[in-house]
């Protein structure tokens, strides 16, 4: 049986992030873990030595009570973090998802995913979680370390979801983006939805071959598919025709450049999954 692992937080992107996993679990008949994952501050239980702060005749249980603080701060955080879990589990379950079970793990989000990806075949995360500033579109502080350390493709999840009835698939002729086309491919349960094929290159010739032999591999796998070639800068040209084309999702490579040559020409990916309104499939 496929496997899928949700990561939740208890932000308004968890429900998004459950639609989509009962959405595909259900065309894959899959299994669901959702997983919480509490951070190293908030499950931490050892007192929080505050002595050089509160000056040298600070009284003994001014300390005690800081530290009965940090023990129920850390309680709360996992019956929250439980809570949470146990609230997703009944969705899924009203959803049609039969097979659910749910995590609570104290450690980091990348070691999380290194547990659990051996025998995964999904990865589902929100776009941006609780600490995210709505107002500058910055993405979620988790997701790029998620997306870069796991060797799975990550389903990003958008503010809200729809039923999926039509996907593009942004090809630049890449390893990964042939692995999204093939991923897409081997999915005869999705073969019902539409499929568009889109390449950006101000060179209109240079991917042609490629991009015909990729239309061909989603055609023989039962898909109703189409293909062009754009000119334009790719974060633009592809998010205007995700818009204009009415797309439900979209598949794509991510990260195909080092972090620090992303820190001075950004990464089309961070830039696709900030501008686009869908979800998007990620493949390294």
């Amino acid at each position: 049986m496929p496997k899928l692992v949700s990561l939740i937080d208890g932000s308004m992107y968890s429900h998004s992030v459950c639609d989509l996993s009962a959405f595909f679990a259900n065309r894959l008949e899959a299994s669901i873990t959702v997983v919480h994952v509490l951070g190293r501050r908030e499950v931490s239980e050892e007192a929080t030595n505050l002595s050089g702060s509160i000056g040298l005749g600070a009284r003994t249980a001014l300390l005690e009570e800081l530290a009965e603080m940090d023990a129920q701060k850390a309680k709360l955080a996992n019956k929250r973090g439980r809570a949470i879990l146990e609230d997703a589990r009944e969705y899924l379950h009203s959803a049609g998802v039969e097979s659910v079970d749910i995590k609570l793990r104290n450690a980091e989000i990348v070691d999380t995913i290194k547990d659990f990806e051996h025998d995964v075949d999904l990865i589902v995360i929100g776009k941006r979680g609780t600490g995210a500033d709505f107002d500058q579109m910055h993405l979620g502080s988790n997701l790029e370390r998620v997306v870069r350390s796991s060797n799975k493709p990550v389903l990003v999840a958008s503010r809200s979801f729809l039923p999926i009835k039509k996907f593009l698939i942004a090809f630049d002729g890449g390893n990964s983006a042939w692995k999204a086309v093939e991923y897409a491919a081997r999915l005869s349960q999705f073969s019902d939805l539409q499929c568009h094929l889109i390449t950006v290159d101000n060179d209109v010739t240079s991917h042609t071959a490629s991009l015909e032999r990729a239309e061909e591999v989603m055609r023989e796998a039962g898909y109703q598919v189409s293909s062009e070639v754009l000119k334009g800068d790719p974060e633009t040209t592809i998010a205007e025709k995700v818009d204009e084309g009415g797309f439900d999702l979209l598949l794509m490579g991510a990260y195909g450049h080092s972090r620090i040559r992303n820190l001075i020409i950004g990464s089309t990916t961070t830039e696709m999954i900030r501008s686009c309104k869908i979800p998007v499939l990620l493949f390294r």
